[in-house]
């Protein structure tokens, strides 16, 4: 009798015992980091001596630097830095090699070259700083939505991602594969959102959804990057856009518009689009109607510098040279006065034209362009969360939001170009870059 009841006992301890232990290691992690300054971009104001308490992937307070870490914290010392909310880039393409003279290179790769490129890509933009994107479109359909579950799921190291699965566009117009001779035939996935009319749009938005992207791009004027088309001039109708915007909105999500013509411009915001990408050839009239209507502006102000010269150095066409070159002050221009106007501007890029390590490189250009320094980061942190609808979850240090957060050297807002050399990266409380 007495060895049965030691026994329960003996059991009974073990099963308390283990619950103890399972509990421990089901409890998150709990970090708590130092920052010398942090920049809490929704007060647009720089604070000293701060302690970020995160457990598990979130934040959990924001305290003075006096404070105690809690117990059993993992303490990181970035004292010696300030920390910012991990950047966002919303004109991504993280598929694919870059950009270069050879129209049809996409042609002579296979969708896993595609893929594994988009892994190289995805780690050079989380170490960068950057750590959501919204990639805005790929060639060979739906390629950045396997990118996007395959970082979601902890194959790959990446940034959060959106994405718009493939372009809608006209045929042969600026979301197209151009250059291949009238005899030969593209493979129907670089074709998957070709779309001539309303019902072939609403058909075309319903597939690219169906297939796993979160939100829709078309492409309302001709290229800069694509032969043959003419960047002012406007490749759909207001009715045709407005088609996109009215199925897109069914499946909860917004449609953005590659735009750099006036007209096309105007034509996507009376259509209801969220964003304008590009916006080279924006007038007075496009800019009032997108205040007006609170519709986005994502313009790639450095870009044209990188095209003009590497495009010469690499011998690209004399057609997309010249293009840029049409195109490049009268963007920076019409970006000024749209800043001046008070449009609403999330930061883009068109990374994957040049290198993703280079993705901050645009912050100095936004106030050289008319944005303070704190605008500018606000552009690429709480503004561009806002315009991805993901201003619950990132965009700025608060307690609740994931735990995405940077550091760089020094003051940022005395010097953007620090933020091309961050020293630190952590997202979802995970640190993947530090001193």
């Amino acid at each position: 009798m007495c060895l049965g009841r030691l026994s329960l006992l003996l059991a009974a301890s073990a099963v308390c015992l283990s619950a103890r232990a399972t509990a421990q290691t089901s409890r998150p992690q709990i970090t708590a980091i130092r920052a010398g300054r942090l920049v809490d971009v929704e007060r647009s104001e720089v604070r000293r001596d701060q302690l970020i308490v995160v457990r598990g992937d979130r934040i959990a307070a924001i305290q003075p630097g006096s404070s105690r870490p809690p117990d059993g914290a993992k303490v990181i010392d970035l004292s010696r830095y300030t920390v910012l909310p991990g950047l966002i880039d919303c004109h991504a393409h993280l598929i694919g090699d870059l950009t270069d003279a050879d129209a049809l290179l996409p042609l002579q790769r296979s969708a896993a070259q595609e893929a594994f490129s988009g892994v190289r890509n995805a780690r050079s933009t989380l170490l960068a700083g950057f750590t959501t994107v919204r990639d805005v479109g790929t060639y060979r359909a739906l390629v950045d939505a396997a990118l996007r579950d395959a970082i979601n799921d902890g194959t790959v190291t990446g940034p959060r991602m959106a994405v718009a699965g493939a372009y809608v566009t006209v045929t042969s117009g600026g979301g197209e594969l151009i250059g291949a001779a009238q005899d030969v035939t593209i493979p129907a996935d670089y074709r998957f959102g070709v779309a001539n009319t309303s019902d072939q749009v609403r058909e075309r938005v319903r597939a690219i959804l169906n297939g796993g992207a979160d939100f829709i791009k078309i492409i309302a004027t001709g290229a800069v990057l694509t032969g043959g088309t003419k960047p002012g001039a406007s490749e759909y109708t207001e009715e045709q856009i407005r088609a996109a915007v009215e199925q897109a909105a069914e499946y909860g999500t917004y449609v953005t518009a590659h735009a750099h013509g006036a007209e096309g411009i105007k034509r996507a915001v009376r259509a209801g689009v969220r964003a304008i990408e590009h916006g080279s050839l924006i007038d007075d009239e496009a800019i009032a109607l997108m205040k007006e209507k609170g519709t986005w502006l994502v313009a790639d102000i450095y870009n044209g510098d990188y095209i003009a010269r590497t495009g010469r150095e690499q011998g690209w066409s004399e057609e997309i040279l010249r293009k840029n070159d049409e195109t490049t002050a009268a963007q920076r221009a019409g970006f000024r006065k749209a800043v001046a106007a008070g449009v609403k501007i999330a930061y883009g890029t068109d990374s994957g034209v040049y290198p993703h390590r280079f993705a901050a490189r645009q912050l100095p250009y936004m106030v050289r362009y008319g944005m303070t320094p704190m605008g500018a980061i606000r552009s690429a942190t709480l503004a561009a969360a806002e315009l991805m609808g993901w201003e619950d979850r990132v965009g700025s240090l608060t307690p609740g939001k994931f735990a995405d957060l940077i550091a760089v050297s020094g003051d940022p807002l005395a010097d953007l170009a620090s933020f091309q050399n961050v020293a630190f990266v952590m997202k979802g409380g995970t640190v993947y870059k530090a001193p």
